[in-house]
Formats: structure tokens, C-alpha cells, sequence
């Protein structure tokens, strides 16, 4: 629903360093690791090591080497450890992963005066605060689905060599758009700065867009973002619809699969959630008015849906304040498109569609993430499936399950814990009391 806007005359010079593009569905993870301590023991009164299994474990310690659960042992185990780390009183699970975040901005009142008067420097440091946030609430994954190139891939680079804290971060940078659609920064803007505002990924034509996406990776993105329909949050009544072409869609995916990145697409339009997912895409974001159609189409080609609940949750309630900063456009999408959202997710849910946890977050406050747990749960979710869609559904969604999503010998150390039970009552992952990634305690 958020599109980042900045000009590209304010880069900040020497931003990025030389990026290896590695090929393999969208991930680029040929950079340096923080340090962490060696053997350090972590001892959990309860364990959900595996949420697929969902079963929770007691007496349990994680015996930590070099970033990576080394082994799980029964009992309270201190010995040969360098440090021990007491979470008897708590429980303990997977770092969780949110599949759709925007960290470099956050919706408010002053967005639109910031697109004129922040650079893409400031909004690299912006994202560096909002993504401490984001760590510290529990999120040791990410997927920054639009953020200008230049801030999103700086900070992604920074917290993968341990120069800055936060979580993982794969990265879309911004995102594959029409001219003129949902995610066109001209949009909105004096004509003369149209040029100064409008990234290389803004295309037209099937050829311009295999284009388009060329440039994103090479550019660095691990994950190719497209908006296949009209945005909420566009300041232009361009309804909902599916905006790209047949041809356009087809060639976005052909070139991001050629190049070895996956493709997921902004769609609320069932008309553009359906064609995108003929064209081979791998997942929606949103997919407020998902179909019968639709379901029959995410399931035969395997597709994920990405709800993000807190982001219709978000705008309809300030599209109901009596100041609303939103734009009449705005407002009017917002109140036709929010409350649709949480019964279209019980019904792909049912339906039997593969989802992964995502909030959009950015449209809503960094660091509320867990907020959506519980609109997952109104939506029809057990606690434990919700559980799943953040750890081992959304690993496998982002192509991540090698290293995170499960506590298994071998994968990063990426877990949080809470003093609660989150498989009877979801809202304790809102209430997280110790988070760890790769090791290191944050």
C-alpha cells in the first residue's frame, strides 16, 4: 500500500559499497556476518524448536557456536559454556519474520511535506531506527517491499557486516510500477520534478518492464516488488484495478525468474491478483478482493498470499477520524478496501492457500508488527497456524528455510521469547522480553 518517494538528485554520495549478486529466488547473501560469542548456552523452561510440529518442549537448552544452534539438549545445561542466558521463567521460539515491511518511512501527517524535504540519506538512518524497533519486537527477518534502492540496500548491507543492529533484511528496493500507477513517485508531484522523482523501475510496454526489472537487480534486489493493481494509499482515484497488462506481466516474470529473483505483486483487484498469478507469480500482497478464481489459481501454481491485516485495519481507522491526514482519494479507497480484508483472509485460509505473516508495516507503526497476530486469529487462524506463518511459512515463502523459521542444529540463532503461552494466547508475541539473531542478544 506505501510507495516511497524521494528525489534521486539528494543520493548520498558512497552509500552503497560493491554489492555480489548471488542468483538463487531472490536472495543476495554473499556479505559479512556480525561477531558472535562462542558456546553460549540458552536455557528455556519451554521450546517450540519446530512450530510446524507445534509441539512445545520443557526443561530444554539451546546450546549456541558461532551464530548457530550447535545442538538442543534435555535439562538445564551450564557446563563448558563461555556464557549462560536463564529463560527458565519464559518461552522460547523462532526469531518471527515479517514477509512485507517499508523500512525507511513510516505514514503520517508529515509524509507528504518529507517527500520534498528528506533526503535519501535521512531515510536510510530513518530506516536504521525503525529497524532497531523492528528487531527489538521480536522480528529478526524482513522483507522491505519498497524503499528507494540507494537507503534499502545500504541498510541491508549495513546490518548484514554488523555495522548497524536489525533484522536480516531481503530487499526489494522500489518497485516495478506503470507510469502513472500505484508505486509511480511522479505521481502527485509539479511536472517539471516528475523526472527527478521517478525511478528507473517505472515502466510501460513488455519490453520496457523486462527492462525495468534488469535494473532492479542489478541494482542489488533480492526480491523483484511489482504493483499489478491501484494502491489505497495512491494520492490519485485510479480505483483498485489491475494496471499492468497481460504482456507486461508475463515478461516481469520471465525476466525476475531468468535472473533467479522471485516476483510478488501489490493487487487488490481480483482481475489483477488472477492475471498476475497466470503469469507465474510467486505471491500477492494484500489480495483484498481474492476470488474463488483466485484460490483455484494460488493453489495450482503454488503461490503465497501475504494479507498484511494491520495495514486495512490502519487506514480504515484513519480514514474514520474527523482530521484525517489522508487525501479524499485516499480516504475513499481506504473505507472500501479495509473492511474487506479480514474476511477475504478466512476465506483463502479455508480455502487451503499458503500464507505468510506480513503487515505493510510503514503504513502502521515500526515495532507494532505482532499487532497482526491477533487480526490473524479473526480472521480464522489458530494461534499455532499464525505462529507458523511468521516462522517456518514465511521461511519457506522468502526461500529462507536453510537458515531460519525452526530452531534445528545448523540454522542461525535467531530466537525471541515471551513469559506467556503465544500457542493459547497469540497477543504474548506483543509482549516480547528477550530477542536474539545470529547469536548475538540484541
Amino acid at each position: 500500500m506505501a510507495a516511497s518517494r524521494t528525489p534521486k538528485r539528494l543520493l548520498a554520495g558512497g552509500a552503497i559499497g560493491a554489492l555480489t549478486i548471488v542468483a538463487g529466488l531472490g536472495l543476495a547473501q554473499a556479505r559479512q556476518t556480525p561477531a558472535a560469542p562462542a558456546s553460549t548456552c540458552v536455557q528455556a523452561g519451554r521450546l517450540l524448536a519446530d512450530p510446524a510440529s507445534g509441539k512445545v518442549e520443557t526443561g530444554k537448552t539451546l546450546v549456541v557456536d558461532g551464530g548457530k544452534i550447535a545442538r538442543i539438549e534435555d535439562g538445564f545445561v551450564s557446563e563448558g559454556c563461555a556464557s549462560v542466558i536463564d529463560l527458565k521463567d519464559s518461552f522460547v521460539l523462532p526469531g518471527l519474520i515479517d514477509s512485507h515491511v517499508h523500512l525507511t518511512g513510516e505514514n503520517g501527517p508529515n509524509q507528504r511535506i518529507e517527500r520534498f524535504t528528506k533526503t535519501r540519506s535521512d531515510l536510510a538512518l530513518d530506516g536504521a531506527w525503525y529497524a532497531l524497533k523492528t528487531l527489538k519486537a521480536g522480528f529478526t527477518t524482513v522483507a522491505d517491499l519498497g524503499s528507494p534502492n540507494e537507503s534499502i540496500f545500504a541498510l541491508r548491507d549495513a546490518i548484514k557486516a554488523g555495522r548497524a543492529p536489525g533484522p536480516r533484511i531481503i530487499a526489494a528496493g522500489s518497485p516495478i510500477s506503470v507510469h502513472g500507477g500505484h508505486g509511480d513517485p511522479g505521481n502527485g508531484v509539479p511536472e517539471a520534478l516528475v523526472p527527478v522523482y521517478r525511478p528507473s523501475s517505472v515502466c510501460s510496454g513488455a519490453d520496457d518492464c523486462r527492462r525495468a526489472v534488469r535494473e532492479q537487480v542489478r541494482a542489488g534486489a533480492d526480491i523483484i516488488k511489482i504493483t499489478a493493481t491501484g494502491g489505497v494509499l495512491s494520492p490519485t482515484a485510479a480505483g483498485l484495478a489491475k494496471q499492468f497488462s497481460d504482456d507486461e506481466l508475463k515478461a516481469i516474470v520471465e525476466a525476475a525468474h531468468s535472473m533467479g529473483r522471485k516476483v510478488t505483486a501489490h493487487a487488490h483487484g481480483a482481475d489483477g491478483i488472477n492475471a498476475f498469478l497466470r503469469a507465474g507469480g510467486d505471491s500477492i500482497e494484500h489480495g483484498t478482493y481474492v476470488d474463488a478464481e483466485s484460490i483455484k489459481l494460488f493453489k495450482a501454481g503454488g503461490a503465497w498470499l501475504v494479507p498484511t491485516l494491520m495495514a486495512g485495519d490502519f487506514v480504515v481507522r484513519e480514514a474514520n477520524k474527523p482530521n484525517t491526514w489522508l487525501l479524499p482519494a485516499q480516504r475513499d479507497k481506504a473505507l472500501i478496501a479495509g473492511p474487506l480484508m479480514v474476511d477475504m483472509t478466512r476465506r483463502a485460509y479455508q480455502g487451503g492457500v499458503r500464507i505468510a505473516f506480513g503487515t505493510d508495516t510503514g503504513v502502521s507503526a515500526h515495532g507494532d508488527n505482532a499487532g497482526e497476530f491477533a487480526l490473524m486469529v479473526r480472521a480464522g487462524f489458530t494461534p499455532i497456524d499464525a505462529i507458523r506463518s511468521a516462522t517456518v511459512w514465511a521461511a519457506e515463502h522468502l526461500g529462507l528455510s536453510a537458515l531460519v523459521g525452526t530452531l534445528k542444529p545448523g540454522l542461525q540463532a535467531d530466537l525471541i521469547a515471551v513469559k506467556g503461552d503465544p500457542t493459547t494466547d497469540v497477543t504474548e508475541l506483543t509482549r516480547v522480553t528477550f530477542v536474539m539473531k545470529g547469536g548475538v542478544v540484541y
